[in-house]
């Protein structure tokens, strides 16, 4: 059966989230236009408005509508910790599970030399640039535990060394494989605060 333009348009945009495929797809536009209008129109105009406003911080380049972040903006914060991850969502999940009270560098990702991600894809020369001033003490690196994460965490632990702060990486409670944003508040509380100093 063919769809309106209108409709397939929908569920085609729809497929850009992560795992929602045509099915979902779908049922979520099917949702939306039966059931939900009024929320339909409420996430068009969220959704508008965060992707013409949101950009990201100039110190930690986590996402933000401001030149500086909530977090980089709280005088509050120790700056001589300074916690290296991979995703704003991974922000979110080690502000929610801990009690964390350092600043961020978020890197948008890993090293991958196959998919063209180097150091300067992830904003390394900002980050040295932040360690070079002498300000951060230690740098906790809390990449995802994969090969790539691993790779970008020993990548971090050698720049820290070069600009003498001490490196340490969060423990593994976090199952090999598994990402941040999707462990439990105890399991990434145990494995952040189990983190130990990289050699």
């Amino acid at each position: 059966m063919s769809y309106s333009p209108l409709l397939m348009r929908l569920i085609d945009a729809l497929r850009c989230m992560p795992g929602v495929g045509r099915k979902s797809a779908q049922r979520i536009a099917f949702h939306l236009l039966e059931r939900d209008r009024s929320g339909a129109d409420d996430l068009s105009k969220a959704l508008a408005e965060a992707v013409l406003g949101i950009g990201h911080c100039k110190q930690c380049r986590m996402l933000t509508e401001n030149d500086a972040c909530n977090i980089c903006a709280d005088n509050g914060r120790n700056d001589k910790l300074l916690c290296a991850v991979e995703s704003p969502a991974d922000v979110m999940a080690v502000e929610d599970a801990t009690g964390y009270r350092g600043i961020y560098f978020v890197l948008m990702g890993h090293l991958s030399p196959l998919d063209g991600i180097g150091p300067e894809e992830l904003g390394m020369a900002l980050l040295e640039d932040r360690l070079r001033k002498g300000n951060v003490e230690e740098l906790i690196i809390a990449t995802n535990p994969t090969v790539e994460g691993d790779a970008t965490a020993h990548y971090l632990a050698e720049l820290a060394q070069k600009h003498s702060v001490q490196a340490s990486r969060i423990a593994h409670g976090v199952p090999l494989g598994g990402e941040l944003e999707y462990v439990d508040g105890g399991t990434l509380s145990h494995a952040f605060f189990g983190r130990r100093a990289i050699d």
